[in-house]
C-alpha cells in the first residue's frame, strides 16, 4: 500500500523484548481537544535501546511499564495538521505551528498533578511507552491527546536544534536540581547527548570549574568546545587525584550522574566532598549496589533524583531560539524510518551521540 494514501502510515511497532516492527498501521485521528502532527524528527533515546534490548525496568514485574503493542519515541516534534474540536483554543495553535509535547502526558487528577508537579503523576503515561494514551513518535504522525503538555516552536529553530529540546529540558531541570553556585566544582559524568547538554546548561551557571568524566576522547572534546573547563578520560587518568587537585583535596561540591552504568555511581560516591550534592540522572538497565554509608555516616550527602523536564521545554526553547545552546556535534546522525535497525545498533553504541529518524510524509 502506498504511504501517502492518507489512511494508513508507515510506524515502528514494539511488541516485546527485541521484538520490533515496521509496519503499515493506521493513521490517527484527532478526537475533541486533540491535535495530530506530522512528525519531523524523533530522537532514539538510551532508554529506547535498554527498552528494544529487554531491560527489566521496562519488562519486569507483574505490570510492566511498556504497554506493547506500542509505537516507540518520546524525543519527537512535529507539525500541526489536524485539530479536533476545541483543540486550537485548548492549546493555542493552529495547522501549520511547529510543536512539540512534553513527554509525560500527566492525568491532571492525582496528588501530584493537582499540586503542581505533573511530571511525577501517579498514573506516569509518557508517549512511547502506553498505546492507551498515545503511541509514540516514531511514525509519520502522531496524535495528541486533550492532557499533553504542547509548546510551540519558533521556526527559527533548526530541525536538529528542536530534535533535541526533550533531552535539553531534561537537561536543564537536572542541572537546576544541582542548585550550581557561582564557586561550585561541579562534576558532570557521561558525556552522551544528556551530559552534553548538561554542559552546556551547566556553562550558563558559571560555576567555578565545570569538570565531565568520560571514556570516549572524541566526546570529552566536544565538551571542551561545549564549555568544559578539565575533562577526564579515567581509563588513562586518575579522576580523584585530578579533582582532589581542583578542590583543596574535599572533592567536588556537585556530581551529576548520567553515565548509564554502576561506575558512574561508586565513581560519584568517591569523588564528592563531604555535605555534597550528587544529582542522579541515569536510567540504568540493572539495580545499582553501592554502600550507602557513605550517603549518610560518612558524608552527610544530599541525594538528588532528576526526572524528565518539567517546567523546562519553553526555557529549552527560548534559549536555542536565543542561541544559548546548540545541538551542532550532538546529533550525528539521521536515517528513515526503513532503516531503523541500523539506527537503533548505531545508538546503542559509542560511534553515535544522538541518532535521529526522520519519518518523512
Amino acid at each position: 500500500m502506498d504511504k501517502n494514501t492518507g489512511h494508513d502510515m508507515q510506524a515502528i511497532v514494539c511488541h516485546g523484548p527485541n521484538d520490533y516492527r515496521l509496519e503499515r498501521i493506521g493513521k490517527p485521528k484527532a478526537k475533541p481537544y486533540e491535535l495530530v502532527i506530522r512528525i519531523a524528527a524523533c530522537g532514539i533515546c538510551a532508554s529506547d535501546c535498554k527498552c528494544h534490548s529487554g531491560a527489566a525496568l521496562f519488562w519486569g514485574g507483574d505490570n510492566p511499564w511498556v504497554k506493547a503493542p506500542v509505537v516507540p519515541g518520546h524525543e519527537f516534534f512535529g507539525y500541526v495538521v489536524e485539530t479536533g474540536e476545541g483543540a486550537e483554543e485548548h492549546f493555542d495553535v493552529v495547522v501549520g505551528d511547529k510543536v512539540i509535547a512534553e513527554q509525560i502526558v500527566p492525568c491532571n487528577k492525582c496528588r501530584f498533578c493537582k499540586s503542581g508537579k505533573y511530571w511525577m503523576c501517579e498514573v506516569h503515561n509518557i508517549f512511547g511507552f502506553q498505546r492507551e494514551v498515545a503511541e509514540g513518535g516514531m511514525a509519520q504522525y502522531m496524535r495528541m491527546p486533550k492532557t499533553a503538555i504542547v509548546h510551540k516552536i519558533p521556526d527559527s529553530v533548526s530541525l536538529e536544534d528542536s530534535a533535541l529540546i526533550e533531552p535539553m529540558s531534561c537537561a536543564i531541570h537536572a542541572v537546576n536540581r544541582g542548585e550550581i553556585q557561582l564557586d561550585d566544582v561541579l562534576v558532570i559524568a557521561g558525556a552522551g547527548t544528556l551530559g552534553l547538554c548538561m554542559v552546556q546548561v551547566a556553562r550558563l551557571k558559571t560555576p567555578k570549574k565545570l569538570v565531565v568524566i568520560d571514556m570516549v576522547d572524541e566526546r570529552l572534546e566536544l565538551a571542551r568546545q561545549l564549555g568544559a573547563d578539565v575533562v577526564i578520560n579515567p581509563s588513562r587518568e586518575d579522576a580523584k587525584a585530578i579533582i582532589h587537585g581542583l578542590t583543596d583535596n574535599y572533592g567536588c561540591d556537585v556530581y551529576i550522574e548520567t553515565t548509564g552504568v554502576p561506575v558512574g555511581v561508586t565513581q560519584g560516591l568517591d569523588l564528592i566532598r563531604k555535605l555534597g550534592r550528587f544529582v542522579e540522572f541515569s536510567v540504568f538497565g540493572t539495580e545499582i549496589t553501592a554502600d550507602w554509608s557513605i550517603i549518610g555516616d560518612r558524608k552527610e550527602l544530599d541525594v538528588r533524583g532528576a526526572h524528565l523536564g518539567p517546567y523546562c521545554y519553553p526555557v529549552a526553547i527560548d534559549l536555542f531560539a536565543r542561541g544559548l545552546l546548540t545541538s551542532k556535534g550532538i546529533v550525528t546522525h539521521d536515517f528513515a524510518l526503513e532503516n531503523w535497525e541500523e539506527a537503533f545498533a548505531l545508538a546503542d553504541s559509542v560511534k553515535s551521540i544522538k541518532v535521529l529518524l526522520k519519518p518523512g510524509q
